[in-house]
């Protein structure tokens, strides 16, 4: 199969073409506005000759391929802030791109990385496949940006029922090779555990469904193998993880120290969620069974950061 990357800067990319180079056969092209930046981490990776790498001005509807995988986007909530309402130019821009090329070539499956913040649920409790999205339209406010970008992606994408598209919401996703200082509770414990520092977090109840690599490749060759379609599917694992829970097991096996605070800001560019995860199981109608757990995915991908970051540590000090 050949296959097109769209935005392959993206971590979540960066991942999934090193589960590809791992696991298959695939021919993969990997666009981006930087493709030295590509260049250099096919190299470090040593992918170098494996994958292309090219401009978004060098894609071209002249071209074959199988499949257009799209990850143009942002993937810290920061970021998401900056960005502010240039996010919907950006999400058209790249989404259209691949839209003229599946609308000239039908038999080319598209897969689009959505959000669960399209729900613009407030999250009270887990969404599920009757969850409605709900969007304060006569309150809008700059955290509402994002959610309302993919959801009107989505839209368009269910109004072009004849071609192959699968819009995937990603809740929670954690890897080693994310950028550690983003604002995410995972990057913020990780964090505290390799600087030695303390953890200060608030008393909010909250639930995460983290996928990892691992889960997220199968997700994405199930959707792949199976036969064409138009559709949404949810990310999730074998099982989600509390915040209270995620910190005792962290301070048990990683020695995390932390303090709660009954008050204190707390940083969420898209707004808080208590319940940041999905029981819409559409996946498993591709094919698709996650093989760990949230904590199982977090306990293996934070043992990677901190040998590597100990591994470093031991490097400097030779």
């Amino acid at each position: 199969m050949r296959i097109a990357i769209l935005g392959a800067t993206s971590q979540i990319a960066k991942d999934l073409g090193q589960s590809f180079a791992a696991q298959s056969n695939h021919e993969l092209v990997l666009y981006a506005r930087r493709p030295d930046v590509v260049a250099k981490w096919l190299s470090r990776v040593c992918l170098a000759g494996r994958y292309a790498e090219a401009d978004f001005a060098a894609f071209s509807a002249n071209e074959h391929f199988d499949a257009i995988l799209n990850f143009v986007g942002v993937g810290d909530p920061a970021q998401a802030a900056a960005m502010g309402a240039t996010i919907f130019d950006i999400t058209l821009k790249y989404d259209e791109l691949a839209l003229d090329y599946v609308r000239q070539h039908p038999d080319c499956r598209y897969l689009f990385l959505s959000s669960g913040a399209a729900y613009g649920a407030s999250f009270d409790a887990p969404v599920d496949a009757n969850t409605k999205a709900t969007i304060a339209i006569n309150n809008l406010h700059p955290q509402d940006w994002y959610a309302v970008a993919k959801l009107h992606a989505e839209c368009r994408h269910r109004s072009m029922e004849h071609l192959s598209i699968v819009d995937i919401r990603v809740f929670n996703y954690f890897s080693h090779t994310q950028n550690m200082e983003a604002r995410f509770l995972m990057t913020d414990i990780v964090r505290t555990i390799r600087d030695k520092t303390v953890l200060k977090t608030s008393a909010a109840y909250m639930v995460r469904d983290y996928l990892t690599p691992c889960d997220f490749y199968s997700l994405i060759n199930a959707i792949l193998s199976s036969p064409a379609t138009n559709a949404a599917v949810d990310c999730y694992s074998l099982a989600p993880l509390d915040k209270m829970t995620l910190l005792a097991a962290m301070q048990e096996n990683f020695g995390l120290r932390y303090e709660v605070l009954q008050s204190t800001s707390i940083f969420d560019a898209t707004g808080i969620k208590p319940h940041y995860y999905s029981l819409n199981k559409r996946a498993k109608d591709f094919g698709y069974q996650p093989v760990l757990t949230s904590w199982e995915g977090v306990f293996n991908e934070t043992n990677k950061v901190l040998n590597l970051s100990n591994n470093l540590s031991q490097g400097e000090a030779i």
